[in-house]
């Protein structure tokens, strides 16, 4: 099975449910192991519930789907369900179903090693799913308020005269560990920390040359970031976004979201800082700016930026927190760029082709083809529907296909007229026109629609209709579907 998608918030420990006294649980079978960890509760009686099942669910039963007579043979295939679906553990109640746990469910539990938890008749499930919420919100405000922390003490350090040293200690302090600054040689500039030790030491340094752009190849043929673990302890290095081939390690015994935020907001202070004294890429991107300003061509302006093509990336953080401009510059500095946009809840980011786009933990990308400067608005346009479709499927990372398509073959102005025309009676609603585009590149599915335009499954149907009755056509015929798509594919 995939790896479960994993909701915003973060994980609870088994043992933090186990330990509330208002809920009664008691593990009685499974491993003790302080490591389980739940992402959510789910409730179902189901003979096999692994259709229904993401990954990391605490599963409640009151077991109304055992048949009368049931042996070891029948929970044997059950909790196995359960574990090949990568559920976290499992909760039985007592009642009203079954005055005990039976036996042969607590024996296939400890077979397989999944924690089964007894839940008492006074605690409901609801109550159960309520606690790990607030478990969860517990977590994430803690979370929110170290990063917060973090990103306060990391601004204030690049505010001191010795900034660099300052900026590169309470990283340090943050993440538990040391964290070093590599010069364009290659050689340690300067750090702060405990001594990882000389294994984990060197393996850093190693690490550094990965993601360091050499004299032969073009700095972004390298990835902007690398990670490893020695001896334990967690080693991370980021090439800072100057083009100078500086480049930040850390290493500390773990690594989690929060840490990842904390260090990607140091590497992108570290990149101005470094970039003032050392690079004259600040003063290109103003003088880039100005030309524009003044009437230049994207074309012309273009070189000054570091190349003549370039890919549009659409970013949308995680949860319903919009972005502000220190977690925007963080994500521009894991896409190795520092051409940055907000736009309100999304975060668009200029990217030099030939970089490699990855995934960014906390973040769902679109990610456009490689784009002329005269093509960059409709670059962008194509990054905004990837990050759509990639919100709507939950895919981490999405990026728009650069084959050739059949709307070569015609020609644009005849195209957009076509699209016009067709497109005409509903051309003065923007909701209906965004509904369609988005039902049909979808496939049709109503919940992933719902979820990436953020509005009820029952107002997407009812859009739908209304587009059926004003464009006068069967959306469910396949020729009408795909010559709509061709229409918005001009708008």
């Amino acid at each position: 099975m995939p790896d479960p998608t994993v909701p915003p918030t973060p994980p609870v420990a088994l043992d933090a449910l186990l330990a509330r006294a208002d809920l009664g649980l008691r593990r009685i079978a499974g491993p003790a192991d302080p490591a389980v960890v739940v992402h959510w509760a789910h409730t179902s009686e189901m003979a096999d519930p692994y259709p229904y099942l993401l990954g990391g669910e605490l599963l409640l039963s009151a077991g109304v789907h055992i048949p009368d007579g049931a042996g070891a043979g029948y929970f044997d295939a059950y909790v196995s369900r359960i574990v090949a679906a990568g559920g976290a553990a499992l909760g039985f109640g007592v009642a009203p179903v079954h005055d005990t746990v039976p036996g042969a469910l607590v024996e296939a539990c400890e077979m397989h090693g999944l924690p089964l938890l007894e839940v008492p008749p006074r605690t409901t499930f609801s109550a159960v799913a309520r606690a790990l919420w607030q478990l969860m919100a517990q977590a994430r405000t803690a979370e929110l308020r170290r990063v917060t922390e973090a990103q306060q003490s990391l601004a204030t350090a690049a505010a001191r005269p010795d900034p660099v040293p300052a900026v590169l200690q309470q990283l340090a302090r943050r993440l538990g560990g040391r964290a070093v600054l590599y010069g364009p040689e290659g050689t340690p500039i300067a750090g702060a920390g405990p001594d990882p030790g000389a294994e984990a030491r060197t393996a850093l340094a190693k690490l550094a040359e990965v993601v360091r752009p050499s004299g032969q190849e073009p700095s972004d043929a390298r990835p902007s970031s690398a990670s490893d673990t020695v001896a334990g302890v967690r080693l991370v290095a980021h090439a800072l976004g100057n083009g100078e081939g500086f480049v930040l390690g850390t290493a500390a015994p773990q690594r989690d979201a929060g840490d990842h935020t904390i260090a990607s907001v140091a590497a992108v202070l570290l990149s101005l800082l470094t970039g003032e004294r050392h690079g004259g890429s600040g003063a290109d991107r103003s003088s880039a700016l100005v030309r524009l300003l003044l009437g230049a061509a994207p074309a012309e302006v273009a070189p000054l930026l570091g190349g003549d093509r370039w890919r549009v990336v659409c970013g949308r953080p995680d949860g319903r927190a919009a972005p502000d401009p220190v977690a925007a510059s963080a994500l521009g500095a894991a896409l190795g760029s520092s051409l940055v946009d907000v736009a309100g809840e999304v975060v668009r980011v200029l990217v030099p082709d030939g970089r490699t786009v990855e995934r960014v933990p906390g973040w769902t990308l679109g990610v456009s083809a490689a784009a002329a400067p005269r093509d960059w608005p409709a670059a962008d346009a194509q990054a905004s529907r990837a990050l759509a479709r990639a919100r709507a499927t939950r895919t981490p990372l999405l990026r728009h296909g650069d084959r050739p398509a059949l709307t070569d073959l015609i020609p644009p102005h005849d195209a957009d007229a076509h699209a016009r025309a067709l497109l005409a009676p509903i051309e003065r609603s923007p909701a209906l026109v965004d509904t369609l585009r988005t039902w049909l590149s979808l496939h049709g599915s109503w919940d992933r629609t719902a979820v990436a335009l953020d509005v009820h499954r029952n107002t997407v149907r009812q859009r739908i209709a209304r587009c059926a009755a004003l464009l006068d056509t069967d959306l469910d015929d396949p020729d009408v579907r795909m010559e709509l798509w061709f229409a918005l594919r001009r708008t």
